[in-house]
């Protein structure tokens, strides 16, 4: 799949063009629920003292320093395909130092050894990854037993009183103000993507495929997004 300027869909070039707009647009988009969101993904990690953390699609770095705020002795590497959106996050991150690091890579190739870290998570990016299955993998090699792998992830709501709404503003409201206030089409991505995504069972049981166990589910805003938490062994 590709967009209309060629570049594949969901790609690091993608993402370039967006960088500047990101952080506003999904703010306005998410209601500003994509904070609380983050705050979830960051508890569930269950981060031990001193711990090394991995963000996937890291992004501007929003998760990276929500960890690095939660965790105040913890480092944070954060990774991402898009050269403009982590330029971006480094003018985020001027004032921790060293505590949290941003490179430039693929989430179906992590660039560390195994058992690096002490937990690995990724928001809003694993529909973005053209090999699923592999990019799990990949988190799960670097993390050492006994953590844990966080996905937190758009979804489709099926069912329940709100679903409707709930499946209105993922179809409809998402593509077109995305559209509009960034006068560019990657959000109608977006709403594509998040149809494409498999639904919530299936993407767990791909997780403990993956090689991860004790997989949960915690569903957010009636079905709109979930976290997905699985423990290495």
């Amino acid at each position: 799949m590709t967009d209309v300027a060629g570049a594949p869909a969901g790609s690091g070039a993608m993402f370039d063009r967006i960088a500047g707009r990101y952080d506003r647009l999904n703010r306005i988009i998410s209601l500003g629920m994509d904070r609380g969101w983050r705050d979830r993904l960051v508890r569930a990690m269950q981060l031990p003292r001193s711990a090394r953390v991995l963000d996937v699609a890291t992004g501007t770095a929003d998760v990276a320093i929500a960890i690095a705020d939660a965790h105040t002795d913890a480092k944070v590497v954060g990774l991402d395909p898009s050269a403009n959106m982590l330029d971006v996050g480094r003018s985020k991150i001027a004032s921790y130092g060293d505590r949290i690091e941003l490179v430039l890579g693929d989430a179906q190739a992590l660039p560390f050894p195994d058992a690096s870290f002490d937990g690995a998570c990724i928001s809003f990016g694993i529909r973005n990854v053209p090999d699923r299955a592999k990019g799990l993998a990949e988190m799960r090699r670097v993390v050492k037993p006994g953590g844990r792998v966080v996905v937190l992830e758009l979804g489709e709501p099926k069912g329940g009183p709100l679903a409707f709404f709930a499946r209105l503003h993922v179809h409809h409201i998402v593509p077109r103000l995305g559209a509009y206030l960034s006068r560019a089409p990657e959000y109608r991505y977006l709403q594509r993507s998040i149809a494409a995504f498999p639904p919530p069972e299936e993407f767990a049981a791909m997780m403990g495929k993956a090689g991860l166990s004790e997989v949960g589910i915690d569903r957010l805003a009636f079905g709109a997004a979930h976290i997905y938490c699985g423990r290495v062994a």
